[in-house]
């Protein structure tokens, strides 16, 4: 089993490169994650995966890690530079937020933008 932290730098790696399937493979299959862009929460590998694609069609947005540390509660906290951009390249995001995670058994449960 990878650590949590080899886990979260290869599930934001794949994000970047769109490898879709990847990344879900690192998910519960009854994910909670939020949606940022439309607001509220979604639940389920299927329906993040349509939020990206809706996502990706109208945004790109690239996510790096800058920092790893699990919190009091157990949950891992992931700070990271969020840059987005249109689809002609316009920046329209450039920003540091903070991405906490509850993983069990190797599986990203839930994740909480902060």
């Amino acid at each position: 089993m990878e650590s949590k932290e080899e886990l979260l730098k290869a599930t934001y790696k794949a994000f970047n490169a769109r490898q879709i399937d990847a990344v879900l493979d690192n998910l519960h299959p009854r994910v909670d994650w939020p949606n940022g862009m439309e607001g509220g929460r979604i639940h389920g590998r299927q329906e993040v995966r349509d939020y990206w694609i809706r996502q990706w069609n109208m945004l790109n947005p690239q996510v790096e890690p800058m920092s790893i540390h699990d919190d009091d509660s157990g949950r891992t906290d992931v700070e990271v530079h969020q840059v987005v951009r249109d689809l002609a390249g316009n920046l329209l995001v450039d920003q540091t937020v903070h991405h906490v995670y509850t993983i069990h058994n190797g599986l990203i449960e839930k994740m909480e933008i902060h």
